[in-house]
């Protein structure tokens, strides 16, 4: 059975088909516009799609054509952890599809971090209950912010020299920005390797940091893991739904 996984993020759309756990084939496209997809029409058996927007009528629609069996995860969708998040309905289904790609992956303490627009950082036990996680400003949202709310800092790009210590407004900025991130990172790191033994680490999203503190743990970048959460939602939904079937 082929199954489709598409994430509706901040700036674009990511999808990927599925057959059992190998992702055969997979591609994005950028903004929200989901009349492109139409494309993968009757390419996959069953649908998943996770989303960051408030999805309309028609987008709902096309989503829904594309698939005989197509599924919107929510806070209500069945799924192989425990979501132990306080307020699960105001939870971004993205990083819920992340958490579950990565236990998937370790089934350990994991920090799954990810550096899109925003940053976020979710935490799943090793015995798979996810206890939530932090959410700060991207890379991009930081250079703009910088920029946008004083009267004379420039707009940075995050290419471009980076001494130990800014030399002048430029590099001064790309280094705050920058190396505040990596710090921040690295302070979550130390936190929860205190706390939590045999600790993972899965990296996600589009910008990437050097790190100095992650060489006693098993790092993961995996540009992929929403998606591949979702497909395993999928396989858990009939996995149980065959389970209920053989109790009958």
């Amino acid at each position: 059975m082929k199954k489709l996984t598409i994430d509706i993020g901040n700036t674009s759309i990511k999808y990927a088909i599925f057959e059992d756990k190998q992702m055969v084939t997979h591609g994005r496209t950028d903004g929200h516009d989901v009349s492109p997809l139409a494309q993968l029409r009757h390419e996959a058996d069953r649908c998943i799609v996770c989303s960051t927007l408030k999805l309309d009528a028609d987008m709902k629609q096309t989503l829904t054509g594309l698939c005989p069996d197509t599924t919107f995860m929510s806070h209500l969708t069945k799924i192989p952890i425990t979501n132990l998040y306080q307020s699960p309905q105001t939870l971004g289904m993205d990083r819920l599809a992340a958490v579950i790609g990565a236990y998937s992956a370790t089934h350990s303490n994991t920090l799954v971090i990810d550096m899109g627009t925003a940053i976020t950082y979710d935490f799943v036990t090793a015995k798979g209950e996810y206890l939530g996680g932090n959410i700060s400003p991207g890379m991009q949202m930081r250079f703009q912010a910088l920029h946008e709310h004083t009267a004379l800092l420039p707009e940075v790009e995050s290419n471009g020299p980076h001494p130990a210590i800014g030399v002048d407004t430029q590099t001064a900025i790309r280094c705050g920005v920058i190396d505040g991130i990596r710090y921040e990172i690295e302070g979550y790191i130390r936190k929860l390797s205190l706390k939590y033994t045999n600790l993972c680490l899965f990296l996600t999203g589009g910008d990437q940091i050097n790190f100095d503190n992650v060489r006693n743990l098993r790092t993961f970048a995996d540009q992929y893991l929403v998606l591949k959460g979702m497909n395993e939602v999928l396989d858990y939904q009939t996995a149980t739904k065959t389970d209920r079937q053989t109790s009958l």
